[in-house]
């Protein structure tokens, strides 16, 4: 018996690294997986490999920038399986623009994506988690959710907003839903690819206990043990998965 079965589950920026490797354990765990992203052909990768694994997925093809996308997410999701019970806000970018060149246009965009798609995503999904008496919020926050960093203040700025929200949301949808962020420290995806991969930031690795760069099933697992029934005391909480790195 898997520690989801017979759940739904929402992973938003769920066709690579973290998400991809979270969507892939819900399914063996017994989900019924819904994986959201931008690009089709790994969206129905990821679903592909659900499938042949034995388990049960669709793909949403969504840009969390463009907001008036987001509510694809859940309406394709209620039809395709009537309900939902675990919503994983994962969805996220980089910017790694100094504050004095930082437009608006940029800060809205970053805020867009880590931030406001997961408000939209929420305040739909939850009503339906109520009326079950039951559901599960995970948020994606960041060990920049708890310093600042030079040269990256809209990412550091949406992920300190993502883990207010995620307090927030804990307050106000409890009981009936539990609401958790992670907060990743350096984990090997695309987005650190982007900036060099794990040998540019060799010098979080050297601060960190573990000495080795995180890989996305670290957060799977984390994922799984949130969205289960074996963390029914856990609220309002951001666990950090960064290897004992502090900033």
């Amino acid at each position: 018996m898997g520690k989801l079965d017979g759940k739904v589950a929402i992973v938003t920026g769920a066709t690579s690294g973290m998400g991809r490797d979270s969507a892939k354990l819900f399914a063996a765990e017994g989900a019924k997986v819904v994986v959201c992203g931008r690009n089709e052909e790994r969206a129905k990768a990821v679903v592909d490999d659900i499938k042949a694994a034995g388990g049960e997925a669709i793909y949403v093809i969504v840009d969390m920038a463009n907001l008036d996308e987001v509510p694809k997410v859940f309406d394709e999701t209620m039809e395709a399986y009537g309900t939902v019970d675990v919503l994983f806000n994962n969805a996220g970018i980089l910017s790694m623009t100094p504050f004095m060149d930082l437009t608006l246009e940029e800060w809205n965009n970053v805020f867009k994506v880590n931030v406001t798609s997961a408000l939209i995503l929420t305040q739909l999904v939850a009503p339906v988690m109520k009326e079950k008496g039951k559901g599960n919020i995970i948020n994606t926050c960041s060990v920049a959710s708890f310093g600042a960093h030079h040269g990256c203040a809209a990412y550091v700025d949406s992920k300190h907003a993502m883990m207010g929200l995620t307090r927030s949301m804990a307050w106000e949808l409890g009981p009936e839903i539990r609401c958790n962020g992670i907060a990743p420290g350096l984990i090997h995806t695309a987005m650190v690819d982007s900036i060099g991969g794990p040998a540019a930031l060799q010098n979080m690795i050297d601060q960190c206990p573990v000495k080795r760069c995180g890989e996305g099933k670290d957060i799977a697992e984390l994922a799984l043990f949130l969205a289960s029934d074996e963390c029914t005391f856990l609220d309002g909480q951001i666990i950090k998965c960064d290897g004992g790195f502090e900033i």
